[in-house]
């Protein structure tokens, strides 16, 4: 079925809750709830908090049913849909610079080639939107039934340089929308992608400064550098950044953060962990990152991680194995990390040994270091040669959220039968790491 013909249809109804005694079944849809339309999962969320529904129903023999029931105020009405947002997800219209979907080649899963840029999947999935593709009626929804916390590709708050970068007239208007946002009452959390010689250096400045003064509406600003894949033909020009200019942003934004901690008593502004490994430089202390406002998107997941993986090993009594050899396969960022890491779980283990295999990233090109961006093609490839042991140990970031399938459609099943070994899958949590490294 088509997304359109799915809004509205329930898929679910949880047992024991309100929707299922009241006789709402699966395939049913859903039309009204307080004689007000649903048209989206926000308003559905919004609605459903009052005490008293009345609920209207279209069941499948095209019969509408009204029903009605009190609950509690945060008792859930118990039922999904068949799209998760109700709505049809909206998409992106900018073309900006620096869009990893447009070096995407053809072939990999077809999910990955939507550009989504929807304020719901924001609030609901932590994606990132623009705010370029937003009507005064979806502003006004955002404000009405408090959609917090946000998260914002904002880039830049040069006016004129966000519409190069976005490469649409209306992205000059952000701060004024970030503003009228603040004023709300809604939270909200920043991104740059940093793309070297165009929104760094002076223009970083004046971005972090703006943003803020936003505080604490705005409660975190995350940096990431520009990745670039080796499918760039015909896209503009940029240049990745190297040792030597990774270890300029980080001066700078230490800066800020030093400035900050005083003015608001908070860094505010964080850099994804690929920073510090581009210059060689240590990652910030666990405490620095002030509960990590935006580990999903890479800032200071390392950092995370080891803390969590050291917490677990001071607990852990020496365990005794018999000569077990297991293998982890990442990518050229986290090999260090992962180097360290594992020696000291060896400490441990007596009879583990750990190999630890850096996968070039052929598929998308050497410029692309993370785990996160690692196809099951490249696994093979690269590790069909090699002495595994018993066993390969993979991250869960490699994988579709939902599905144990690699960007480029090879699956874990896949994987297995093409090294012959069990391939296993460990959460980026250190203690789910060390469960399954030392069971």
């Amino acid at each position: 079925m088509e997304e359109q013909e799915l809004k509205n249809i329930i898929s679910k109804i949880y047992p024991g809750s309100k929707a299922q005694k009241l006789g709402i079944e699966e395939g049913d849809k859903l039309l009204k709830i307080n004689k007000e339309a649903i048209e989206d999962i926000i308003e559905y969320m919004f609605l459903t908090a009052d005490e008293y529904l009345e609920i209207e129903i279209e069941k499948k023999d095209g019969i509408v049913k009204k029903y009605t029931c009190y609950k509690d105020f945060d008792e859930e009405l118990g039922i999904e849909f068949e799209n998760p947002i109700i709505d049809q997800a909206r998409s992106c219209k900018n073309k900006c610079m620096f869009c990893f979907i447009d070096q995407l080649p053809k072939g990999m899963r077809k999910t990955l080639y939507f550009k989504d840029d929807d304020s719901r999947l924001s609030f609901l999935q932590g994606n990132f939107i623009t705010l370029t593709n937003m009507s005064e009626e979806d502003i006004q929804k955002i404000i009405k039934y408090r959609i917090s916390p946000i998260n914002i590709s904002i880039h830049t708050t040069d006016p004129e340089l966000r519409v190069k970068m976005l490469s649409n007239k209306y992205a000059k208007n952000i701060y004024e929308r970030l503003q009228r946002l603040s004023d709300a009452g809604i939270s909200m959390n920043g991104q740059i992608v940093l793309c070297k010689d165009i929104n760094d250096g002076k223009n970083l400045d004046r971005t972090i400064k703006d943003l803020s003064n936003l505080y604490p509406s705005m409660q975190s600003l995350a940096i990431v550098p520009v990745g670039i894949t080796k499918f760039r033909e015909g896209l503009y020009p940029l240049t990745i950044f190297d040792k030597e200019s990774s270890a300029g942003v980080i001066d700078q934004v230490a800066a800020w953060q030093n400035k900050l901690l005083k003015e608001i008593d908070t860094r505010f502004v964080h850099l994804s962990d690929e920073f510090y490994v581009l210059a060689n430089r240590e990652l910030p202390m666990y405490d620095d990152y002030e509960g990590f406002p935006q580990i999903e998107n890479g800032v200071g997941l390392m950092a995370k991680f080891e803390y969590e993986v050291d917490s677990c090993l001071e607990n852990l009594s020496v365990i005794e194995k018999k000569n077990k050899q297991v293998s982890i396969a990442t990518g050229k960022s986290a090999k260090s990390l992962m180097g360290k890491i594992c020696k000291k779980i060896e400490e441990k283990v007596n009879g583990l040994k750990i190999n630890v295999f850096e996968i070039k990233n052929n598929f998308f090109g050497e410029t692309i270091t993370v785990a996160g961006l690692i196809t099951g093609t490249d696994l093979i490839e690269q590790l069909k040669s090699q002495e595994l042991g018993e066993e390969l140990v993979i991250p869960s970031c490699m994988l579709k959220r939902d599905e144990p399938i690699f960007l480029d459609n090879v699956t874990v099943e896949d994987l297995e039968k093409a090294l012959n070994i069990k391939v296993t899958v460990t959460e980026v949590d250190g203690k789910d790491f060390i469960n399954k490294m030392t069971k």
